[in-house]
């Protein structure tokens, strides 16, 4: 039992469950489950209490039992105690005021990172303002290789994604394409297919493996569809990069997605033995969002935000390529309007890097919720700032085939432009090379006669 008293009113939290809940900033999807405060004062009672509570209880009360769910049994059996020893003396309020402080440098942070639950992470972030959460994820260093380096400092990378909604070869090309031609795809060439078709899985990664050895792009690619699909195509020699897939942070959840620790292992291994990597081998991506444990009714009365950060457990297991937070798109129930949508993307992104993650952010929204792209502008300014690892391309920012709204090839413009940040390494090199960029990194006008638009057109006729 937690209690605090505000206002002469007596505020009681039966557990470190609730407490986490009722502190958390207001969002619907915690109104949706019940869980959160009744008011601002309890808001403020409850973050009041937490302040106070030690690290170490995070280790000792565990919000969804171990033997029911084998992500809490990850979180335990996994944890650190040598790299948690320099902050174990620390309450929730102790550890904000350090790792706002100039102690913990990108050096510590890094040291740290494996000793810090994501409990740990999640609870931090509900003491913490925006700025402060921007501050910190400055800080982390968290890099990533496959065939070019992500995360480096002053960089900046984008996942292209070329959708179509009839999975159309030639417009998926045309949107990679143009994709190229505004110098993104650094992250990687993702598609979200329409099917879940083998044969038409398969010539989708054949061609996006034609156009990268072709052309010698060092970049890397992933069709997005289920691990089961990825591991059938991989047994068939099929050319695959990277294996995707969706994860939450419950056990129950990850079920609900139709996987296990135990798949993704072996679809990791699987990826692995391919040896496709020539810079490192993080062959995974992952993808998540607030609300997804919500959705499938798997949250064990755990808060969206903490359930989201569990979610970066299974994902550090994986040592991933990318991490990409989908943080507008399950829709207004579980993040009603740009406030809320900011502040998750701001949350998420400071916790994942928290715990040593390469995490992105898919700056979006769905047409019915109370968002516009103006908040997308906010976000994308604000997560560029905090380093964010990479972001999404889609042409004019509207998905056509998932029907949301992202963020633009002209986007990634602005905020390179705005921020001076540079591409990976490998690939500005490669864009200079092919005339895309100057020396500068500068776009330069694309002739005619370039090698990407006539191959373009060849596979049109």
């Amino acid at each position: 039992m937690y209690q605090a008293t505000l206002s002469r009113r007596s505020y009681r939290f039966n557990d470190l469950r609730q407490l986490l809940a009722k502190a958390s900033p207001a969002r619907s999807g915690d109104y949706l489950a019940e869980v959160a405060a009744d008011s601002a004062e309890e808001r403020m009672a409850a973050r009041i209490v937490l302040a106070d509570v030690p690290l170490k209880t995070f280790l000792q009360q565990l919000l969804v039992p171990y033997e029911h769910d084998e992500v809490t049994r990850l979180i335990v059996d996994s944890h650190d105690a040598l790299a948690f020893a320099p902050i174990s003396h620390l309450t929730v309020g102790d550890f904000r005021d350090w790792l706002l402080s100039e102690q913990a440098d990108s050096a510590m942070l890094a040291r740290v990172a494996a000793g810090i639950t994501p409990e740990m992470a999640a609870a931090v972030s509900k003491l913490m303002r925006n700025q402060d959460l921007i501050l910190v994820a400055k800080k982390c260093r968290v890099i990533t290789r496959f065939r070019n380096t992500l995360g480096l400092p002053g960089r900046l990378s984008v996942r292209l994604q070329p959708n179509h909604p009839t999975d159309s070869l030639q417009g998926i090309a045309a949107s990679m394409l143009d994709g190229l031609l505004y110098g993104c795809g650094d992250a990687v060439v993702g598609i979200n297919p329409a099917s879940d078709s083998l044969p038409l899985l398969e010539k989708l990664n054949y061609m996006l493996d034609d156009v990268i050895q072709r052309f010698a792009i060092p970049t890397q690619s992933c069709v997005l569809t289920h691990v089961t699909n990825t591991l059938r195509l991989m047994e068939r020699g099929v050319p695959v990069d990277l294996v995707f897939q969706s994860i939450a942070g419950t056990e129950a959840a990850n079920q609900g997605f139709g996987i296990n620790l135990a798949l993704l292992a072996e679809a990791q291994q699987a990826a692995l033995s391919l040896n496709r990597g020539t810079l490192g081998n993080n062959v995974m991506y992952f993808e998540t969002g607030q609300g997804s444990c919500l959705s499938s009714n798997a949250h064990h009365g755990v808060d969206q935000q903490t359930c989201e950060a569990r979610a970066y457990a299974v994902a550090r297991h994986f040592s991933p390529l990318l991490i990409n937070t989908v943080v507008g798109f399950i829709g207004p129930e579980y993040l009603y309007d740009g406030k809320q949508i900011i502040r998750a993307g701001l949350e998420d992104h400071f916790c994942g890097k928290l715990l040593g993650l390469p995490l992105g952010c898919d700056v979006c929204y769905t047409n019915h919720a109370e968002a516009d792209q103006d908040d997308m502008d906010t976000l994308l300014t604000l997560l560029a700032t905090a380093g964010l690892t990479f972001l999404i391309g889609v042409p004019g920012a509207d998905d056509i085939m998932l029907n949301y709204q992202s963020t633009s090839f002209h986007d990634a413009l602005y905020i390179r432009e705005l921020l001076g940040l540079k591409h990976a390494p490998e690939f500005a090199d490669w864009l200079t090379k092919m005339q895309i960029t100057d020396e500068r990194g500068q776009l330069r006008d694309t002739a005619a006669n370039h090698p990407l638009l006539l191959a373009l057109q060849g596979e049109r006729r």
